[in-house]
């Protein structure tokens, strides 16, 4: 099978080592011409350090490329990702594709799989999402993934494409429900990071961990999908893994919020890093006002980043949160 991944960060790379494991014929798009060099030449990236990418895999700057393909992955950042889209349009031949973006789009609130739906006009659509480094993908570590898709024929493309001895795809149809897992956990990952900055013991994380549980199944039935997806892979299994680690970006801003880092050294990290949880915060704000959910975690995150409002308020919350 021939499969093209847009985006050549550590994840789309990740993924790109577990199709050419299963004989997948792999193409990896980048804008960037010097970018594709690296790979091309010595197959390393500078965002997977010590890493020798597979001598088989292929690269292109060319997006028309990537549309001779048996499925398209899309793994660019949110931030990226209707601009990359709008031009794929142009050339774009009803090949299936899989989602593994994460995030909603700043402005809009528009989930990644609603861009992609609104600018290919197909319904060949899939997203994947699950607890996952990067990586830990590439060193073949036992993974498993959601994958949710409405079209019987796109989820047996990507299992096919995908599925092996250490790679697990558990599917579901609830889109919406495993986007919003997959949005959110980074943003609550910031406020874990807090809140282990702050030295708090393990039994307030995981305090922490629980009511954000909630919080987040009360944010997928409010948009009317299946709650127990909080409960998947994209659910709990990905909130876990980013809401503890600091293997995370989202959580290791957290904590130097929490330790009391100054503003140069936060700001140097959020300059040098992408940290898809502050490009979300935003967006998952504006989204449960519009929805009438109530969830006022998100605006605490928001002012103790941006506002000054101290880190032990989020404490505070936790015990006054009914």
């Amino acid at each position: 099978m021939k499969v093209s991944i847009l985006g050549s960060g550590a994840y789309g790379c990740a993924l790109a080592t577990v199709l050419n494991f299963n004989k997948n014929d792999v193409l990896l798009w980048t804008p960037f011409e010097e970018e594709m060099k690296e790979l091309r030449d010595n197959h390393v990236s500078k965002v997977l350090p010590g890493v020798t990418l597979p001598e088989g895999l292929n690269y292109t700057t060319n997006l028309e490329d990537v549309c001779s393909s048996d499925l398209i992955v899309i793994a660019v950042p949110t931030a990226f990702l209707n601009s990359t889209s709008k031009k794929l349009k142009k050339i774009y031949n009803g090949e299936p594709i899989c989602i593994a973006t994460k995030g909603i789009e700043q402005g809009s609130c528009r989930f990644v799989y609603d861009i992609i739906k609104e600018n290919l006009k197909t319904d060949k659509l899939s997203v994947i999402s699950g607890p996952t480094f990067a990586i830990d993908i590439v060193n073949k570590s036992v993974v498993g993934l959601t994958l949710a898709s409405q079209d019987k024929e796109t989820i047996d493309i990507v299992t096919k494409a995908f599925s092996n001895n250490y790679f697990k795809l558990r599917k579901t149809n609830d889109i919406i429900g495993v986007e919003i897992c997959g949005a959110i956990k980074n943003v609550i990952a910031i406020a874990s990071g807090i809140i282990a900055g702050m030295n708090m013991t393990e039994s307030t994380k995981a305090m922490f961990l629980t009511e954000s549980l909630h919080d987040i199944k009360s944010l997928i039935k409010g948009l009317g999908s299946d709650g127990d997806t909080v409960l998947t892979y994209a659910g709990f299994g990905d909130l876990l893994l980013t809401a503890t680690s600091d293997k995370s970006r989202n959580y290791s801003l957290g904590y130097m919020i929490g330790s009391g880092s100054s503003n140069e050294e936060i700001n140097n990290y959020i300059k040098n890093t992408t940290v898809e949880g502050l490009y979300t915060l935003k967006s998952i704000r504006d989204l449960v006002k519009d929805k009438d959910v109530d969830m006022p975690i998100i605006n605490l995150i928001e002012q103790i980043i941006y506002e000054g409002k101290k880190p032990k308020e989020l404490i505070n919350f936790l015990i006054k949160k009914p």
